[in-house]
């Protein structure tokens, strides 16, 4: 009973993120992505909503992608040295256009990052995404790496 009660006593409420980010995606070629995402986590496991857009150019036939995906994050129960680290998958929409060519469909993604303290609930996120799409984009697959400032509360 001892223990049950300690365990209770310890347990650590659950957590709420916001981040906005600006990174980059080299596919096909190196291009602006930006977004933002929101979550709820607990010790180990966490769930976060993100949308993400990448702008086309036209004239370079480099095509716009906006993604929507729920992921689902396991990660380092505490901090070491103010670091915690993530692993991530997750399941959603996309939509890619160049000109008046347009895929909808959906898409899964994989990736990981960390979260430094910086001051405070303030943090800095980095984040590595492989998105592979479904259905007939012109580019299957997309990298995407971003540093965003993410608020704990």
């Amino acid at each position: 009973m001892f223990t049950f009660l300690a365990l209770l006593a310890s347990a650590r409420p659950a957590s709420a993120d916001l981040t906005a980010f600006l990174g980059v995606t080299p596919t096909p070629e190196n291009r602006t992505v930006r977004g933002f995402a929101g979550g709820l986590g607990l010790i180990i496991v966490a769930f976060e909503f993100e949308y993400a857009t990448t702008s086309e150019d036209e004239t370079e036939a480099l095509p716009g992608l906006r993604t929507w995906s729920g992921n689902a994050l396991v990660q380092t129960p505490i901090e070491i040295s103010g670091v915690q680290l993530y692993g991530t998958a997750g399941f959603g929409a996309y939509r890619e256009q160049l000109g008046a060519t347009r895929e909808t469909n959906t898409a899964v993604n994989l990736g990981g990052g960390a979260k430094v303290r910086l001051l405070g609930p303030l943090r800095l996120r980095l984040d590595y995404r492989v998105f592979r799409l479904n259905g007939t984009p012109l580019h299957e697959t997309y990298h995407r790496f971003y540093a965003g400032a993410n608020l704990t509360f």
